[in-house]
């Protein structure tokens, strides 16, 4: 894989395609945000546009995930930016961990995804739910990338129903002995600590990192993706690993732990999609200004102005959900039905736009010269991981009604 990477970037280099990329921004939501979140999210288009964009197209096609990019990502500092600076984090608030995940997730769903597994679903666990001296063995090497990490929570049996789970651990006096298997594990294959949740002999869930190394715990990988191709999935396998008793995360347990950990995950893809959907509409503008048909260029047409208008219109909509959350999150407001509304909503904006565009491109559409299938298969994952696109509807119909469909 390596040495394909390295024929990747060396043909790159002979003859990379420029990134023109910019984002519409209609409703001038630009001005509401502050100078150091304009300048954090130039310094991530930046980014994108040098590291992921000439390389991302062969990545996917090639079905690599760039490893190379994760201290890189350390360095931008795109790994837990709302964790303090005493632990390595960014210090910085929610809004800006948003427009980092928009700016990531135009470049590739895959790459939001590695990042924000890191930020939301390992080192925020710990952050929150961790002790003192698991925040400082682990954060700070997190936020450099030079520890990677997944999270663990759904099985082959338990998806939408985690409680459901089996993986558990019991009490051998000097450490947990922990059995049972995770799937669909974003980072997994390339991580070095994993945060897994699993149940008690009480049956009452518990966090523990786990550590790449420790005795009976593997990480396969899943194969033949036809989404995320950049990004590296697997299992987590538990054949009676032990873990030592100080690698339980002390501060919360119960169901609500890990969900508190998709809260903030699912707040970062109700930004992240914006991207894609951005990159797919400004992909979509630019060609119907140039493809020429009936002797003049085809956004003179009605019905595709029509659907730039469409788009145009959504990505503003979800753009003002987003922030209005984000400004919620800042206020420790948020709840977890609005996030699971952003999520749902802005998710299948995306991935809508994603088939517009690829409509007015037409057959150019499916190709790798263009971005638009990439994003379209991606976030055909994004609308099922992480709570699903119904699932979410559910929660939001249990706020609404104060009955629980789903139990």
């Amino acid at each position: 894989m390596t040495d394909i990477l390295v024929e990747i970037e060396q043909k790159i280099n002979k003859s990379a395609k420029v990134d023109v990329f910019e984002s519409p921004d209609f409703y001038q939501i630009d001005d509401l945000l502050s100078e150091e979140h304009l300048m954090i999210r130039s310094a991530v288009r930046d980014f994108v546009k040098k590291e992921i964009s000439p390389i991302i197209e062969d990545c996917c096609q090639n079905n690599i995930f760039p490893k190379h990019l994760i201290k890189k990502f350390g360095e931008i500092g795109a790994f837990g930016p709302t964790i303090p600076v005493e632990y390595g984090g960014g210090g910085l608030d929610n809004i800006a961990y948003g427009l980092i995940m928009q700016e990531i997730e135009r470049g590739d769903s895959g790459m939001r995804s590695t990042v924000s597994v890191q930020s939301s679903l390992v080192m925020y666990p710990i952050y929150a739910y961790g002790s003192e001296a698991q925040k400082r063995k682990y954060l700070p090497k997190l936020a450099s990338g030079e520890m990677l990490g997944c999270f663990g929570l759904t099985e082959p049996d338990h998806g939408s129903n985690p409680s459901g789970m089996v993986t558990n651990f019991k009490d051998m006096g000097d450490y947990y002995l922990l059995n049972g298997a995770k799937m669909w594990i974003s980072n997994s294959p390339e991580a070095d600590i994993a945060v897994v949740w699993a149940k008690n002999e009480q049956g009452r869930i518990h966090g523990l990192i786990v550590e790449r190394g420790m005795e009976g715990f593997s990480t396969p990988t899943t194969h033949n993706k036809w989404s995320l191709r950049a990004s590296c999935t697997g299992e987590l396998v538990f054949d009676n690993v032990k873990v030592p008793k100080e690698n339980l995360l002390p501060n919360k347990s119960g169901l609500g732990a890990p969900l508190g950990c998709l809260d903030s995950a699912r707040y970062g893809i109700a930004w992240g999609v914006i991207g894609a959907a951005m990159d797919c509409y400004e992909t979509a503008r630019r060609y119907a200004n140039e493809r020429i048909q009936f002797g003049k260029p085809i956004a003179s047409f009605q019905l595709v102005q029509k659907k730039l208008a469409e788009m145009l219109t959504e990505i503003t909509k979800a753009q003002l959900l987003a922030l209005r959350l984000g400004q919620l999150k800042n206020a420790g407001k948020a709840t977890t039905a609005q996030i699971s509304m952003a999520k749902r909503n802005n998710v299948a904006m995306a991935l809508e736009i994603a088939r517009e565009s690829r409509q007015i491109l037409g057959g150019m559409g499916i190709t790798g010269e263009y971005p638009i299938m990439r994003h379209s298969m991606n976030l055909e994952s994004v609308i099922t991981y992480e709570g699903t696109h119904d699932i979410h509807l559910l929660i939001l119909g249990k706020e609404i009604t104060g009955i629980a469909a789903f139990v």
